[in-house]
């Protein structure tokens, strides 16, 4: 397992835009060599995948979020990224980067084997 480390959370309004950061602890973790992907979890709500890319580069999205958010990965910097537009209150959640997915592209918890420590985001009406 690896440690993963998410920044970029923030409070915003409704209908801004915020982008979220996830790196590795570990300089010699090539996130472009491991399916990742990020999930959310809202205050007494279950942890739920958000958004997800391979090894090929393909992605999945939760469909709440399709065509508002996007997942990236840029290796030169071994940095995962989550575009995330048209904030709704909706999306009000503390967000992780998980990685090492045994299913490809999977938006399911347990598929996952390394988590971050999470990042907050705030959507205000």
């Amino acid at each position: 397992q690896v440690l993963l480390v998410e920044s970029g959370g923030g409070s915003v309004q409704s209908g801004g835009s915020l982008r979220l950061s996830c790196a590795a602890s570990v300089y010699t973790y090539t996130f472009s060599r491991h399916r990742m992907a990020w999930f959310r979890q809202a205050p007494r709500k279950e942890r739920e995948g958000v958004a997800a890319i391979d090894t090929d580069g393909s992605t999945n999205y939760a469909d709440s979020v399709k065509g508002r958010f996007t997942v990236s990965l840029d290796n030169a910097k071994n940095t995962l990224y989550l575009q995330m537009n048209s904030l709704k209150p909706e999306d009000t959640a503390m967000y992780y980067c998980a990685a090492d997915s045994v299913v490809s592209a999977s938006l399911r918890v347990w598929h996952y084997n390394s988590w971050g420590q999470g990042t907050q985001v705030t959507v205000s009406s």
